[in-house]
């Protein structure tokens, strides 16, 4: 690499250092890292990795439409406080 620049990037010191131990362990220092991942995204013509939302798994999607079910049920019971819920529950 014979003509070679700078790159200052910005990141959680946390993230940071958990990353140097990662790439450490694989033989790594992290400015080769970091190259690998830029000559990855310019191979495959963006991000070398799937980025989406966040989508919500099978379980969490059922309680999120069971909650709106419920919800929209006008004779679903409702709880004017904590403690309310609390002694319906039993708790």
């Amino acid at each position: 690499m014979a003509n070679q620049t700078n790159l200052n990037i910005r990141t959680d010191a946390d993230v940071k250092a958990t990353a140097e131990q990662l790439f450490e362990r694989l033989g790594l220092t992290m400015s080769t890292a970091v190259n690998i991942f830029l000559r990855q995204a310019i191979r495959q013509g963006g991000l070398p990795f799937e980025v989406k939302l966040d989508v919500p798994n099978k379980t969490t999607a059922a309680a999120i439409r069971e909650g709106r079910a419920i919800i929209k049920d006008k004779n679903a019971k409702g709880y004017k406080d904590l403690d309310d819920l609390r002694t319906a529950l039993g708790v």
